[in-house]
């Protein structure tokens, strides 16, 4: 698949198959008692899928790619003036 650059894309939305299967690896790590539900999972993507700070796949206020941010429980939307999850 050609990478190509998409805002409010998600990794794999994006093309960014390398990032994203290393990605899937490190949420696989995360101890099952730390990560996120798979229905709230899904629910802080579709929220970041629709946010002007997404650029392929990267939170531009904290620099992390989403779908790692929200795999964890107790990570919140970094926006400090509109905290979405």
């Amino acid at each position: 698949m050609e990478l190509r650059e998409c805002k409010r894309c998600l990794l794999l939305q994006s093309g960014d198959e390398d990032n994203y299967r290393l990605v899937e690896r490190y949420i696989a790590k995360i101890p099952e008692k730390d990560r996120t539900e798979d229905e709230t999972y899904k629910q802080r993507l579709s929220i970041c899928s629709d946010c002007d700070n997404l650029i392929s796949g990267v939170c531009m206020k904290c620099g992390c790619y989403v779908e790692f941010r929200a795999a964890f429980k107790n990570k919140k939307c970094p926006d400090a003036k509109g905290k979405k999850w």
